[in-house]
């Protein structure tokens, strides 16, 4: 992170990167709420996206009610972990009729639930957030609306249809840019990264459950603002 502080690049990296958090869901009937661990991607936009099993608790208690708190971390490192910059994000937690989509990001930052993820009892859902609560240190305490910290997708129709066959083409094509981006550029180790998913502000690269996020100069829209990052930023990293 900066040094000069963001509230909210911070809110949204925090997200983007996460590979699991904890989800607060509501036991019915005024029980006591419920905490559980998930594993966490993103859609386009943002949004938390999570794979969860018809049998679970937490997923009993959203059938009564969808309200949830999803909590994500920076990586436990030795240490005060109460020092690690955190964000929870209040929403609601709702099943998609068409997962397509999110499966396929998924599935691209969290490859075992290959395994399972088509099982009968298990569906993706989408976290619809309202806020965000951002613990980032001592003063840096701050709450966001969804409009501060989701990205706009409403004017990238044709990046979002071209996202998945981008993603393709890099992590065959251009392996040795990809992990210059995570290496140079975000200051990973070395590693078989590949990118697990792009969208109007960045890209987000793994390797394992180790996770990367590099953002683009600018705001890109379209494929060729797209080719046209990804080429600045390896440029960029072969001169580091």
């Amino acid at each position: 992170m900066s040094s000069e502080f963001d509230a909210i690049a911070t809110t949204k990296d925090l997200i983007r990167r996460a590979f699991h958090g904890a989800l607060g869901t509501l036991e019915p009937e005024g029980g006591a709420p419920h905490v559980s661990l998930v594993t966490v991607a993103t859609m386009p936009d943002g949004a938390p996206i999570l794979l969860l099993s018809d049998l679970a608790v937490h997923t009993r208690n959203l059938r009564a009610d969808p309200r949830v708190s999803l909590m994500v971390s920076q990586p436990m490192l030795p240490g005060d972990p109460l020092a690690l910059a955190r964000v929870s994000v209040a929403g609601r937690l709702t099943r998609l009729e068409d997962p397509s989509e999110a499966r396929r990001r998924f599935l691209a930052r969290q490859p075992e639930a290959a395994e399972y993820a088509d099982f009968p009892d298990f569906g993706f859902y989408r976290l619809e957030p309202d806020e965000a609560r951002l613990v980032a240190g001592f003063g840096r305490i701050v709450t966001l609306s969804a409009a501060d910290f989701m990205t706009d997708v409403s004017d990238c129709a044709d990046l979002l249809a071209s996202e998945e066959g981008a993603v393709q083409h890099m992590n065959d094509d251009h392996a040795d840019a990809v992990t210059l981006y995570a290496t140079r550029l975000d200051g990973q180790r070395e590693g078989h990264w590949r990118v697990s998913g792009l969208d109007p502000d960045g890209v987000d690269l793994v390797a394992g459950h180790r996770a990367a996020r590099v953002g683009f100069p600018d705001r890109v829209t379209s494929p060729g603002a797209l080719r046209s990052a990804l080429k600045q930023l390896a440029e960029r990293a072969r001169t580091i």
